[in-house]
């Protein structure tokens, strides 16, 4: 199947003048730029399996213009080009010392990386570094749902919202209607989350959203006579500190990223003193 969608991409995006049969021989050359030739097994490669037909033909098109640019550019930078310019053989091996260090020591880090970050590791961070975590923006909890203007449960999922009982029987209960009921319900984990992801729920932008919300309740009507609802348990304002465990993710982010060079660094001495010690790095 997917040789075939091949053979349709080709046929769709080569000129009309040649057939299929034109190129499914001879090594199945199916594009020439300069002296250079580009064959099937090239494009099919390319090319993924199970995608339709169109998309097939829309990807060959890409392939073949991208692999003839590149087939021209060299041409020409080998024509206009001296031959002391055309020597790229430093810049490779620059590269390829590069690419080993790089996997090197991702190999490194990735044996020997404690990837474990406690709570009390986040906190002892958090505690550490007070002025890294005020808030740009808002940072609200909340509940959110999107339900029809004209629905009978209207008045029932609105006192849910609203409604800070405890996770009891009751409460599931209630949730159970406002998810039946709603035609959207959000209550965001019960974390705290920028109030920007708020907004997008009411399609505005964060500082209307905030201009609108009264004694912790937003709602809305939109063009459609649906109606949002949200309640906002709480918010922290811009320029707070906001709380560790909004940065969480963030600060765990840090801590591996903090070890990992700390490995690295511990890496490159280890090496320069073993060199030294062995004699193998010596300054004359």
């Amino acid at each position: 199947m997917k040789r075939l969608l091949i053979l349709l991409a080709l046929a769709a995006v080569l000129p009309a003048c040649k057939s299929v049969s034109s190129f499914v021989h001879d090594g199945e050359v199916v594009a020439k730029a300069g002296k250079h030739k580009l064959y099937a097994a090239e494009l099919e490669d390319f090319i993924p399996g199970g995608i339709s037909a169109e998309d097939s033909t829309r990807l060959a098109a890409q392939y073949i213009d991208k692999w003839a640019t590149d087939m021209l550019f060299m041409d020409m930078a080998e024509t206009e080009l001296s031959k002391g310019e055309k020597d790229v053989s430093r810049e490779i091996e620059s590269y390829r010392r590069s690419l080993l260090k790089y996997r090197y020591e991702q190999k490194y880090v990735n044996q020997r990386l404690d990837t474990a970050v406690t709570e009390a590791d986040i906190e002892k961070y958090y505690q550490d570094h007070p002025d890294h975590f005020k808030l740009v923006r808002p940072i609200v909890k909340a509940r959110y749902a999107r339900i029809s203007g004209d629905s009978p449960n209207l008045s029932a999922v609105r006192k849910n919202l609203l409604s800070e009982g405890p996770d009891d029987d009751d409460q599931i209960v209630s949730d159970s209607l406002t998810y039946a009921s709603a035609l959207k319900y959000t209550d965001f984990g019960k974390k705290w989350v920028d109030i920007v992801l708020l907004a997008r729920e009411f399609d505005t932008d964060y500082a209307t959203l905030q201009s609108q919300l009264k004694n912790g309740i937003i709602e809305q009507k939109d063009a459609n006579g649906n109606i949002g609802i949200a309640h906002v348990s709480a918010m922290m304002k811009a320029g707070e500190k906001g709380p560790a465990e909004y940065y969480e993710d963030e600060i765990r982010e840090i801590i591996l990223s903090t070890r990992k060079q700390s490995l690295l660094s511990g890496l490159e001495q280890e090496l320069i003193e073993k060199a030294r010690t062995q004699e193998n790095y010596v300054i004359y």
